[in-house]
């Protein structure tokens, strides 16, 4: 099958590159579908010395146009079918999730206040505050709150294993799934340029992404993130929602049980991100999302794209 249908040789092929907290995305606006984007063709998109570089990419399109959104077409007009820059498909991206919603606003196809977004991972629920817009708000500027859905935490024995070090770790599964490892140090986590041990590894069939963590302070915590599909990133928004949600239950505490939200600040490579955890399991991710760039695709680039 060819990456794009035929129309593309006449049309041109926008795109923009956007990134929350320095995840970084190719975004390609596709409002009716009509681009059949192959895992290789994602590839080369995300490749950094070769296509247009980032971490993932974000495929926007309208639920209703999309075979595996169709579902939610009435509760969400807009679907995030997101691809891992080598060309897997993934549930959810949580830092992808606020650039969408970031490049819906710019676009002018959804209005300031409360959207929700069709993912894999069902629909999620964005904020965009009136005074992101224009660099304020009290996250910082560009920031949009988005709303993950609740954790599951699977009572399963996990290990995390670099090199010829070991950690226990915490399955939190966040719509993907997630290692959690509290470690001594981040640097104990190697390069991450390769994918950890985890055992065993019938927990996560599917591959899975981890997290490394180390304390910076009450209720403060940093980490880097190996994501399956991509190797170490800058950032992920699933990922600090996971070791927010793990960091509670090492602190013993659950907002469940006290009947109080609880909220982390998690800082990653690329920034910051504040992480609210309330008593009915929601979890609240707020953080920035910036675009950057947008242009065309060179056409006969385009063309090659399964054959370059």
């Amino acid at each position: 099958m060819s990456t794009y249908r035929p129309a593309a040789q006449s049309s041109p092929i926008p795109f923009l590159k956007g990134h929350g907290t320095e995840n970084d995305f190719v975004i390609i606006p596709d409002p009716d579908n009509a681009l059949a984007l192959s895992a290789s063709a994602v590839v080369k998109l995300c490749d950094r010395r070769a296509g247009i570089g980032g971490d993932g990419l974000l495929h926007v399109v309208r639920s209703a146009a999309h075979p595996d959104a169709r579902s939610m077409a009435d509760r969400a007009e807009w679907f995030m079918d997101y691809r891992n820059a080598d060309g897997s498909v993934a549930e959810m991206c949580g830092n992808g999730l606020r650039v969408f919603a970031r490049y819906l606003r710019r676009a002018g196809l959804v209005d300031a206040g409360d959207l929700a977004v069709a993912t894999r991972g069902g629909v999620k629920r964005v904020h965009i505050a009136k005074d992101s817009e224009t660099g304020g708000g009290t996250a910082g500027p560009g920031a949009i709150t988005s709303h993950m859905g609740r954790a599951v935490l699977p009572e399963d024995d996990v290990t995390v294993i670099v090199g010829e070090r070991g950690w226990p770790a915490r399955n939190v599964n966040m719509g993907n799934p997630h290692a959690v490892a509290f470690v001594d140090d981040l640097d104990h986590a190697g390069k991450l340029s390769t994918a950890p041990s985890v055992t065993p590894e019938s927990v996560y069939p599917e591959g899975v992404n981890v997290e490394f963590v180390v304390g910076r302070g009450p209720r403060h915590v940093a980490m880097r993130v190996h994501e399956r599909g991509s190797g170490e990133t800058r950032s992920c928004g699933t990922g600090a929602c996971a070791v927010a949600v793990a960091a509670a239950r090492r602190d013993g505490v659950d907002p469940a049980v006290t009947g109080e939200p609880v909220t982390y600040t998690v800082d990653v490579p690329g920034g910051r991100l504040v992480i609210t955890e309330r008593p009915d399991g929601e979890i609240e991710m707020t953080g920035p999302a910036v675009i950057v760039a947008e242009g065309v695709l060179d056409a006969e680039w385009a063309e090659r794209l399964d054959t370059l």
